[in-house]
């Protein structure tokens, strides 16, 4: 089940929790943050290609190409088996900034992003249907768990500039990890 956590910056044990997709994808929108979910016209296989997920998908991805600009998209996952789980989880569990919007649709699995606005950390769980857009310039961090296993949808103005631009600030380090 998707799942919205809203903390105080600080960091807090009782979070305000919201849990109904509607809700949640209000709540975001009040920050510019896109959330909606996304059906499949066809069934895919677990070892579909990246054309079969994508053309599984093509209408949305076409309409959010169209609304938003985006030029390309491509198909990434990792499993639980994967040698380098650790490095790849870990790449991505400090705040950072990108320079366009990160857009993901979770076409299998999970994963926990954290965007870090004002004085609130929002931190969404996202699942299988879950498309989030992570307005650019926005401090954020992504958990995809001690055993990642999901596959995501992702769009591009430009996958060449898509670089993560570090804070240094160790606020990741104060909020649950995904799983915990």
């Amino acid at each position: 089940m998707s799942l919205l956590k809203i903390f105080p910056a600080q960091g807090a044990d009782k979070p305000e929790i919201v849990n109904d997709h509607p809700s949640i994808a209000a709540r975001l929108n009040q920050h510019g943050i896109r959330f909606e979910q996304w059906s499949a016209s066809q069934e895919l296989s677990d070892t579909a290609s990246q054309e079969e997920v994508i053309e599984a998908y093509r209408a949305s991805v076409d309409r959010l190409m169209e609304e938003s600009g985006f030029q390309t998209c491509d198909v990434v996952g990792l499993k639980p088996d994967h040698p380098q789980k650790v490095e790849f989880r870990n790449k991505f569990l400090n705040e950072h900034t990108h320079s366009e919007d990160e857009v993901r649709f979770f076409v299998d699995g999970t994963g926990l992003f954290y965007m870090h606005i004002d004085e609130e950390v929002l931190g969404v769980l996202c699942e299988k249907g879950d498309l989030i857009s992570v307005p650019a310039n926005t401090r954020h961090w992504f958990d995809m768990g001690p055993e990642p296993d999901f596959k995501c949808i992702r769009l591009f103005t430009n996958p060449e500039g898509w670089v993560a631009q570090f804070t240094g600030d160790a606020i990741a380090d104060r909020f649950p990890r995904h799983g915990e």
